[in-house]
Parts: structure tokens; C-alpha cells; sequence
């Protein structure tokens, strides 16, 4: 189980936090991780794009000369494709470009995309983010104290933080998201990772594959397990004793049936001769 220094704004070291080890220390998948951000950026395309086709673009509707007879190549139409101003074959419409990607991928690419993060020491967890005020200018420093001059950071708490939400939206390369917001594609587009104490637990408890509490029901069926099997191993050294006893003595005779007393079959009657 990975455990992770926690410091307070001045960047001193105040405790240590235990994460989930299947969420921070996963084996990283990068073809999931793939995956995910291409699952993200389809969900980002507008799919606006349109073209007019033959039917759509200006035009009368006649044709221009008759079919024979005139030497020129015949043409039913001004919008046809083949000349200026017509209209477009096969051109883009309108579409929907996202798709569906099961939930168990989009969780494990976030587990991959935060042990990657946390293998590469590029995690700081915070004991808190209590600014006195939303004034820009102090929050840049604080972050400085903690991490020096890193380009993009992604901040990781609740949003009920006014101060944090203001301080942070006017400076370039930083972005605040709450813990049930974080994507894989936030994760990988940031160089660092900024989680306060509470939204690094909440992650280690949602993302978990195994719950809080099924490790103290199985370390408790593991203590009671013995118990049962010292049980049992007393019960199976009584049965040999008996088994013993009953194989030595001799079983009764069975009795026999009396054989069924097989009777000839009847003679058919000879037919009279006339």
C-alpha cells in the first residue's frame, strides 16, 4: 500500500496518507489509456460540418440543351458536380461523433493514468486548501512552495471552495476539477497532480475494486476458519474408530429368495379336421 507525504500551503511535510493500492499502484495499461482519450475527444467534436449537395445549391432546374444533335456533351442540369458551383458528392452532414465505452475501462484507464502519476512522483497531496482570500497573486506562491515552477497542474477538491475556484481560474496551465469530475484525458494533459487529503482519500475509496469493509469480514472468516478445521479434524479421528469397528464385523447373511417355480406353457388345442 503506497504511502504519501501530506503537506500544508508553506510546502512543510504535516503527516503521510495511505492510499488504495489497486488504484494507486495498478500495473498501467497505455493501450486503456489510449483508449480513454480517444473515447474523450470523440465526446469534444462538435459534428457540425455540412456541404450542400446537387439539391441544395442555387440553380434552375433545366436543362440546357437538348440531348442530341448539337456536338456538345449532354448535361441535364446547372447544379450537376461536374461544373463550377455545383453541388458536392459525398460530403460530410452532420453526426455524432462520441461512442459508448464500457464504465470498467474509463475506471481502469483512471487507475492506470493515477499509478502512472504517483510511479513518476509527480502526486502532492495537500493537507487542505484554505486561502484567506481569491486573490490570485498568494495562491501562485503557495503553489510555487509546493512544486516549484511546473507549467500545468490539476487541482483535485470538492467544488464548495469559492476561494480556490476563483484564485485558480485566472491562471493559465491550471485546472480545477472535483474528484467525481477527474477524467483519465485531465490526468495525462497535466504534468502534475494536486489532491487535498480528502479528495485523495475519496478517490482511493470509490475506485477501489475491493470495499473497506471486506477485508475485515475476510480477516475475520479467516480466524474462524481454523477454529472449524481443528473441529472437524477431531470429529474425523472419532470415525476411523467406528469405521474400523464396523468393517470387523461380519455382515448377516442374506437371506435367500426362494426360486420361482417355472410352469411349461400351455399346449394349443389342434384344430378338428373336418
Amino acid at each position: 500500500m503506497p504511502v504519501v507525504d501530506v503537506k500544508n500551503l508553506e510546502g512543510k511535510k504535516v503527516g503521510t496518507v495511505a492510499l488504495a493500492d489497486d488504484v494507486f499502484s495498478a500495473k498501467v495499461n497505455r493501450n486503456l489509456m489510449h483508449e480513454a482519450v480517444r473515447h474523450h475527444l470523440a465526446g469534444l467534436r462538435a459534428g457540425t460540418h455540412k456541404t450542400k449537395d446537387k439539391s441544395e445549391v442555387s440553380g434552375a432546374g433545366r436543362k440546357l440543351w437538348r440531348q442530341k444533335g448539337t456536338g456538345r456533351a449532354r448535361i441535364g442540369s446547372i447544379r450537376s458536380p461536374l461544373w463550377r458551383h455545383g453541388g458536392t458528392v459525398h460530403g460530410p452532414v452532420p453526426r455524432d461523433y462520441s461512442y459508448a465505452l464500457p464504465k470498467k475501462m474509463i475506471l481502469g484507464a483512471l487507475r492506470s493514468a493515477l499509478s502512472a502519476k504517483l510511479a513518476d512522483a509527480k502526486i502532492t497531496i495537500v493537507e487542505g486548501w484554505k486561502l484567506e482570500s481569491h486573490k490570485t497573486k498568494p495562491f501562485r506562491q503557495a503553489l510555487t512552495k509546493l512544486d516549484g515552477e511546473t507549467k500545468t497542474i490539476l487541482l483535485v477538491e470538492n467544488g464548495d471552495n469559492v476561494n480556490l475556484l476563483r484564485a485558480s481560474q485566472n491562471l493559465e496551465g491550471v485546472t480545477l476539477v472535483a474528484p467525481a469530475a477527474l477524467k483519465p484525458y485531465d490526468l495525462m494533459r497535466h504534468d502534475h497532480l494536486m489532491l487535498s487529503r480528502e479528495a485523495a482519500e475519496k478517490l482511493s475509496r470509490a475506485l477501489s475494486a475491493v470495499p473497506a469493509g471486506e477485508a475485515a469480514s475476510a480477516g475475520e472468516v479467516s480466524d474462524a476458519a481454523p477454529a472449524q478445521e481443528s473441529q472437524g479434524s477431531a470429529g474425523s479421528a472419532k470415525k476411523p474408530a467406528k469405521a474400523k469397528a464396523a468393517k470387523a464385523a461380519p455382515k448377516p447373511a442374506a437371506a435367500k429368495k426362494p426360486a420361482a417355480k417355472k410352469t411349461a406353457p400351455k399346449a394349443k388345442p389342434k384344430a378338428k379336421k373336418d
